[in-house]
């Protein structure tokens, strides 16, 4: 057991500490614990307190004193079913919710609008917004997301294709050897002259995005039905008399 799986369920500093603490004393009082560990004896009850809650941790009693126990470790794998099953309920709620969100959002949005992403998170907003909408259409393509975010990028490329959304790529030239841009079949791609920096332009509904995968990462959204109608006439001019199958 390393510090680092739970961190990943979601336990916290205090609570890792408390767990292997108990993983190496045994059954034990509170006062080990708190020898073992050096965190406040009120902050480490609330920590038990909530260990004892997700079912991670036990105690009996004897003589009047409370002894503290691990529960035995197959627990971690509960308590990941019971969060798993807590957050489809909760993405249910939120999928209900989510019609009203958007109109609201919608109504409150200005006819043209500017937002910048930065850094993984940030590109990963915007690909998530591309799958609102049924056609992508691609300036650029250097299949950075899916090199650089590759558990990422499959689960968006599947939900790109059980949302049935059309993804028109122009690539790069350099990309034009690599398997993996076989996988978007009708695909073109531009001359050597458009390669340069890292830069990818997507067009979806009335939504331009420019990304750029330099040492930083950011996109930069643009909506604006005029822009989004010029590029796609932009992308049309592209596929139809420069790129190439």
């Amino acid at each position: 057991m390393t510090l680092d799986i739970l961190r990943k369920i979601g336990l916290s500093d205090g609570e890792m500490r408390v767990y292997e603490a108990l993983l190496n004393l045994g059954s034990v009082p509170l006062n080990q614990i708190h020898e073992k560990v050096g965190i406040e004896r009120r902050n480490i009850y609330d920590i038990l307190n909530k260990l004892i809650e997700r079912g991670l941790v036990t105690y009996i009693s004897e003589n009047r004193r409370r002894c503290f126990q691990l529960a035995h470790p197959n627990r971690l794998l509960g308590y990941l079913d019971e969060k798993k099953e807590h957050l489809e309920q909760l993405k249910q709620q939120v999928a209900k919710d989510i019609p009203d969100l958007v109109e609201q959002f919608e109504h409150a949005r200005a006819e043209v609008s500017a937002e910048v992403y930065r850094g993984a998170e940030g590109i990963k907003a915007v690909w998530e917004d591309m799958l609102n909408y049924k056609d992508l259409r691609w300036i650029g393509s250097g299949m950075y997301v899916p090199t650089q975010f590759p558990v990422f990028f499959k689960h968006w490329d599947k939900r790109v294709t059980e949302r049935k959304i059309k993804s028109v790529h122009l690539f790069r030239h350099e990309r034009k050897s690599d398997p993996f841009a076989r996988h978007f079949p009708g695909s073109r791609f531009l001359p050597p002259e458009f390669s340069g920096n890292p830069t990818v332009t997507v067009i979806f509904g009335n939504k331009v995005a420019q990304f750029l995968f330099g040492t930083a990462l950011f996109a930069f959204v643009i909506e604006s039905k005029e822009l989004a109608d010029n590029y796609r006439r932009y992308h049309k001019y592209l596929w139809e008399n420069v790129a190439k199958p």
